[in-house]
């Protein structure tokens, strides 16, 4: 497994809007699909958000339970589903923001982003230490696999603290974040720093935003990341110029990886890497 590299597609995030870039999926049908398009293309895991009918940030348990439900119909499809804990701005409340997980079996992975920032000096992305707290419990009694998402140096050591006092469980598994103004600047010096201070044993995963998601991609495969996050939650173009789909980031990936001699982690794989029960269908 040491040569393996788990692909997570990340297809929606919670702002861009569909006249940016029409390859964006927004409905519970366009997001299960392209969910099931990535994972044909090589994705082991995918990243879910949902969108109201205004096509904003919705975090309503009915559009993730469609959502899982059309992909998980899809009998040959075994692909890590991770959702969620933050989809919306203005922010709901914390029931609100976990319920999916308590009314979705299906969902294996969740995000948590362990710290408060001050998100693109626009918004204040509210993750309070009560409510940390609160989600660590959610998912550890509902069997979910927590993915840290890691803006910054500060939030590691959130994530050190809550290790030590028994709040999360080793191994962690880390996903950093890079690019976000108000987090750490998207440079190959900050990934190798955040690398060089994970609790030992980690597993770890990253991605750049925008134009950086490419120098990102490369550094991590040359750190030796268990993972790389593609899509267009993260980066709406291939190229200068050039539109991208979740279907094209995952492929380009894929071939990344195969060149840089490393091979591409199935759903089965990226389970026993990261310590989730395999699916039974």
């Amino acid at each position: 497994m040491s040569n393996k590299v788990c692909i997570t597609a990340a297809l929606t995030g919670a702002v861009t809007p569909k006249d940016i870039n029409e390859y964006i999926p927004l409905t519970p049908e366009e997001i299960a699909q392209d969910a099931y398009n990535c994972w044909k293309a090589g994705a082991a895991i995918v990243h879910l958000h949902m969108r109201d009918e205004a096509g904003k940030g919705s975090m309503e348990t009915a559009r993730f339970k469609k959502t899982v439900e059309l992909l998980r119909a899809h009998k040959d499809c075994d692909v890590v589903i991770c959702c969620t804990s933050s989809g919306t701005y203005p922010p709901v409340s914390s029931g609100e923001r976990m319920a999916h997980f308590k009314a979705i079996p299906e969902i294996e992975m969740g995000s948590y982003d362990i710290g408060t920032f001050n998100w693109g000096c626009d918004v204040v992305f509210d993750n309070t230490p009560q409510f940390l707290v609160e989600l660590a419990k959610c998912y550890q009694e509902y069997d979910v696999k927590t993915e840290l998402e890691i803006f910054d140096m500060g939030m590691l050591g959130n994530a050190k603290h809550y290790l030590k006092t028994g709040v999360l469980d080793a191994p962690l598994y880390c996903q950093f974040v890079l690019g976000v103004l108000g987090g750490m600047e998207s440079t190959v010096e900050n990934l190798q720093y955040l690398v060089r201070h994970m609790p030992e044993g980690s597993k770890w995963s990253a991605f750049g935003i925008g134009k950086d998601h490419l120098p990102i991609m490369f550094a991590a495969l040359a750190l030796g990341a268990d993972g790389i996050r593609v899509g267009l939650e993260d980066n709406v173009m291939y190229s200068k110029g050039v539109k991208a789909s979740n279907v094209m980031l995952t492929e380009r990936a894929v071939r990344v990886v195969k060149e840089f001699g490393k091979e591409i982690a199935t759903s089965a794989e990226a389970r026993e890497i990261l310590g989730i029960k395999q699916l039974v269908r």
